[in-house]
């Protein structure tokens, strides 16, 4: 109990949250990837062309996108709390529901597993805006980097845990057994987030010593108490001043080219080892682990150099800066797998490629850094809004050059400039990385109250 400790020893349970923060990620990365892993058995039994797979892969995407705001301004008025309970939960529930599409005939199970795709994207809409205002909320300037680089690293870790799993569920039980394994287990996971998630000043089992330690660093320990009086925002205000700063316009553009490596590795990557490297769906699901690996020990890394920086008397800028720009450009290595023939060799560079990707994948500490407090869920919408533009582009393009080409070359090479163009927003678009602020008041005077 957090009373046992001295008035000189600090509780740690914002390593607590920063683990169930983890462990949700994982399950909602390992969610949207069921439909990756599930493609090319799935693509084969309702005969779905590549054009047409890549609408399916992106379905998520739409509303997902389109849900952003909405579900940054839930998170703003009702707190992370609830908001991210009923986020969970839906998206579990209907992820199960795409393991039924299999019972309906061709035509219509293609029509239902799009509308599935879309209910699930808008499900999941707030959950990333939602560990922004969490990691804010709980963890200092100084710590903030690693905590936004570990559950943004959950993605890869949902590769490595996950794939292996449901390609051999795919292999021994089919591929409806996903959906229902892995809508499961989010289920589950709502009900014990519900249990365990709490803003700092609420946590039963956290001392003043660490409120005052993260408060002191920068943390906006009464982000979540803001949230529980529901205050009202004036949306569009908010919205218009937000794009009009040109560090976080250029801060949302490159999330966005960030993330076109991210749905590649989620929706076309698994293809790409079965139909251009010929390997089994069972081998692929192990070996998409490998790279997802790399991803993940680069993304935990790039926030520990980040946060030492910073430590070390670096600026905010220089220290998150540094990571994204150096990540970016050893993930456009990818583009040498157009060369080589050996999968081991293919493999291996598509490791270092998403390793340096990992490591610069500081886009959500750089949202926890700028965003402002009034606002930290629009902002982090907004992020994620044109991060996940991506995925709605991503797998339409690359299923275009497929279609035309029947060849992944051009998808490689479209994947890898959009690292280059990361590069790009950060060197010459962005600027200094501060914390936003409000020319005018963007919370209406007659907020309502509970």
């Amino acid at each position: 109990m957090a009373a046992a400790f001295t008035a000189g020893q600090r509780t740690n349970v914002r390593w607590t949250i920063l683990a169930i923060l983890f462990l949700v990620t994982t399950i909602n990365y390992a969610d949207r990837a069921t439909i990756a892993i599930a493609g090319p058995e799935l693509s084969k039994q309702l005969e779905l062309s590549p054009v047409q797979m890549g609408f399916i892969f992106s379905a998520f995407s739409w509303s997902y996108v389109l849900a952003q705001l909405p579900g940054g301004w839930l998170l703003d008025r009702f707190g992370t709390k609830i908001t991210y309970f009923f986020s969970i939960f839906l998206w579990s529930v209907f992820t199960v529901c795409q393991g039924w599409v299999g019972f309906f005939s061709a035509g219509t199970a293609v029509m239902l597993l799009f509308a599935l795709r879309l209910i699930v994207g808008a499900a999941e809409a707030p959950s990333f805006p939602g560990n922004s205002r969490l990691s804010t909320s709980w963890f200092p300037t100084a710590e903030r980097g690693t905590a936004a680089a570990i559950f943004n690293s959950a993605q890869y870790f949902a590769t490595v845990l996950f794939a292996p799993i449901m390609g051999w569920l795919v292999h021994a039980h089919g591929w409806e057994s996903v959906f229902f394994v892995m809508g499961g287990l989010g289920v589950i996971m709502a009900f014990a987030w519900l249990k365990l998630v709490y803003g700092p000043r609420q946590h039963p089992k956290v001392n003043q010593a660490e409120l005052d330690y993260i408060e002191r660093g920068g943390a906006l320990v009464d982000l979540e108490t803001k949230g529980a009086n529901k205050q009202s925002i004036d949306t569009w205000s908010c919205v218009k001043q937000l794009l009009s700063s040109r560090m976080l316009l250029g801060i949302y553009i490159g999330q966005y080219c960030i993330n076109t490596l991210t749905y590649f590795f989620l929706t076309w990557f698994p293809v790409y080892l079965v139909k251009e490297r010929h390997m089994t769906i069972l081998k692929a699901g192990f070996i998409a682990a490998l790279p997802a690996i790399a991803g993940f020990l680069g993304g935990v890394l790039g926030g520990i150099i980040s946060d030492r920086m910073i430590k070390r008397g670096y600026s905010t800028s220089v220290a998150r800066k540094t990571p994204i720009i150096g990540g970016m450009l050893l993930a456009t290595c990818m583009i040498l797998c157009n060369y080589v023939e050996t999968d081991m060799v293919v493999v291996a560079v598509m490791a270092l490629a998403f390793f340096g990707k990992g490591i610069g994948a500081l886009g959500w500490a750089v949202v926890g850094d700028t965003s402002p407090s009034e606002a930290g869920g629009m902002s982090g919408a907004l992020f994620n809004t044109f991060g996940n533009v991506a995925g709605i582009t991503t797998p339409i393009v690359i299923g275009y050059i497929l279609a035309v080409t029947n060849s992944f070359y051009g998808a490689l090479v479209f994947v890898g400039a959009n690292a280059l163009a990361t590069v790009f927003c950060y060197v010459f678009v962005v600027g200094e990385i501060k914390r936003f602020e409000f020319k005018t008041p963007v919370v209406r005077t007659d907020a309502v109250t509970a």
